[in-house]
């Protein structure tokens, strides 16, 4: 299980963090960083004037920051993620009371998934936010269950291309693909220690107004908690989730935009 690491500079950690809101969410005022961080408006003023400085950010002449040169590139590659997380909080925050494990959902951006949304559970034991996290699609549930909704040409074409230097761990495709159509059939993704050591998580897969899968919503949990015959339960939990996020993407797409 990935842990924060002993080390960890609280600012530092604070600055990525809001670097990471400013990526996903879209603009930010100061008094909105200091409610999201926990911290006085003085020491959010103080983070988002650094990210400035360092053009991970810049301030508008209405007072609100956005990102800068250094995350903008990045930032319109994942212009429908504000949508997606505002639609699947309050659903994940019910996951969560009903499963009382961290919920959370991703998406896939070429062979990587970023966790885009985390609410933790309140047990002592349990899976820290993941918010801002990247990982290789193949290795957790979110990603598989993106990759499921490919088609095995397009599999290929992702795949295909090899990283300059070569250090990128690239998945057994003829394996990949045997899993990918079990994930298919089944609707639901498992992850057992795959991406992380005592580890265990389920996704199941989030459709626009389109029926595409644009996300992935999981529950994560210490493979000390996870057992087969809790695993009906926490699909169905999964399944009125998944829906609900589904459907709150639905009806925003068909809300009438403000003028």
């Amino acid at each position: 299980m990935k842990n924060p690491p002993a080390y960890g500079v609280t600012s530092v950690d604070h600055a990525l963090q809001l670097a990471v809101i400013l990526q996903v969410e879209g603009p930010l005022t100061v008094s909105e960083a200091a409610e999201r961080l926990g911290v006085a408006r003085s020491t959010a003023h103080r983070l988002l004037s650094t990210l400035v400085y360092r053009d991970f950010a810049v301030q508008d002449e209405d007072r609100t920051y956005r990102v800068g040169p250094v995350l903008e590139i990045a930032a319109k590659t994942q212009s429908n993620a504000a949508a997606i997380r505002a639609a699947a909080l309050g659903p994940l925050r019910a996951l969560v009371d009903r499963l009382d494990e961290t919920a959370n959902v991703s998406i896939r951006t070429g062979r990587t998934v970023r966790f885009i949304a985390s609410v933790e559970c309140s047990r002592a034991l349990r899976v820290g936010n993941r918010e801002g996290m990247v990982f290789p699609a193949h290795e957790v549930t979110g990603g598989l269950v993106s990759l499921a909704a490919l088609g095995d040409d397009e599999l290929t074409a992702l795949y295909s291309p090899a990283t300059a230097d070569g250090s990128e761990e690239r998945p057994d495709l003829a394996k990949l693909r045997t899993e990918l159509r079990a994930v298919r059939q089944s609707g639901v993704a498992l992850n057992l220690e795959r991406s992380e050591r005592g580890l265990v998580a389920v996704g199941r897969g989030v459709t626009d107004s389109a029926g595409a899968t644009v996300a992935a919503v999981s529950v994560s949990m210490p493979s000390v908690r996870h057992s087969p015959h809790r695993l009906k339960e926490v699909v169905m939990a999964l399944t009125t989730a998944a829906e609900a996020i589904s459907a709150a993407l639905v009806d925003g797409v068909r809300a009438p935009s403000r003028s």
